[in-house]
């Protein structure tokens, strides 16, 4: 599949979203996300549930208006902060048979597989991801296998909630398991029998010691479609990107070129991609400038002279570096800027190397 049609546009395959967890991507707006490349945006349906709620976003005409951007949005179901806000703190909700239970603020905020569906449609979302039960690698089997019963139960109620209403979008299947196997196999039958239009790698996708889990992740793509969407979610570092559409899988999102930015890490290619024919994504292929470093301090080049983005089309490394010392939000707004056309610019490059 060389582009997923979707209402708001077609996505040219491989791509990257960004992550606007509440409706925003830190530090831009939707005109630097456009002038960035930027084919899409990957958005949390449990948050914006809490603010500014289903019912808001609906009276203002969906998130495409609410957030003037008119390109795709994906909704995440809220699964994953299952797995991230009670693995850290058991006491912000529980999960039931039925659904999620949130604890915020003295209140419980139930998410079950119809409200999940019904706040993504309630959004606009071009792409809707079915509830999940999202786990650890290094969860015992027991519970890798009650993720993967309780994850096939919520597609199939997600599935029935999203055929009630006949519309363009698409919803997405999360396959669970684990490293196991047999776990994985069994959920993305399952989740194939229903009948979603893309499947994503749920759980988490590194090791304890931050390594790619590249066996379970190649066996999970194995498992997908080939006429399907294969979604690696929340994979974000490039050289795990790279490995994973040799893998077979067409669609990313993650957090780290924007918080990066905050962080004042930029990406930039090696010098060997000015020299036409010696592009070789297979070896290290990317290096990062720390803008604080004295050395731009009075460096009239630009970030990168391969970028054609906005803060390397029009400032230096020692006006960014300037503007990052004195804690002006231009700084990171720029920096943002920069690492998502390097991505962006990465995928283009992936498409044709």
């Amino acid at each position: 599949m060389k582009a997923l049609t979707l209402p708001h546009g077609s996505v040219p395959l491989p791509a990257f979203f960004p992550d606007g967890t509440r409706g925003v991507v830190r530090c831009v707006d939707s005109a630097d996300l456009e002038g960035a490349g930027v084919p899409g945006i990957v958005m949390n349906t449990y948050h914006l549930m809490t603010k500014p709620g289903a019912a808001t976003i609906r009276a203002l005409g969906g998130l495409h208006s609410f957030c003037n951007w008119q390109r795709p949005i994906i909704t995440d179901s809220g699964g994953f902060q299952v797995f991230s806000l009670l693995r850290e703190n058991p006491s912000f909700g529980e999960i039931r048979r039925d659904g999620i239970i949130f604890r915020r603020e003295g209140k419980k905020v139930l998410l079950s597989p119809e409200k999940c569906i019904q706040s993504q449609l309630a959004y606009g979302s071009d792409v809707l991801m079915a509830l999940d039960y999202c786990t650890h690698p290094a969860d015992p089997y027991e519970k890798q296998a009650l993720a993967v019963e309780t994850t096939i139960r919520w597609g199939r109620q997600s599935m029935k909630a999203f055929g009630k209403h006949n519309s363009p979008r698409q919803l997405f299947g999360i396959i669970q398991g684990g490293d196991e196997k047999s776990l994985r196999k069994e959920c993305a039958d399952a989740l194939i029998q229903q009948g979603f239009s893309g499947f994503g790698f749920g759980g988490w996708p590194l090791d304890a010691k931050g390594r790619l889990t590249e066996d379970i992740l190649a066996y999970t793509a194995s498992l997908m479609p080939g006429d399907k969407i294969k979604y690696a979610m929340g994979i974000g570092r490039p050289e795990n990107i790279v490995a994973c559409v040799a893998m077979g899988y067409t669609l990313f999102d993650c957090v780290i070129p924007t918080r990066e930015a905050r962080h004042h890490r930029l990406y930039v290619f090696n010098p060997e991609f000015e020299k036409p024919g010696q592009i070789d994504l297979s070896r290290p292929f990317y290096k990062f400038h720390y803008i604080l470093d004295d050395i731009h301090r009075r460096d009239k080049r630009p970030v990168s002279p391969l970028c054609d983005c906005h803060a390397c089309t029009h400032y230096s490394r020692a006006y960014l570096r300037h503007l990052i010392s004195i804690g002006d939000s231009l700084g990171s707004r720029l920096a943002t800027i920069h690492n998502l056309r390097f991505y962006t610019m990465l995928m283009e490059l992936l498409r044709y190397v």
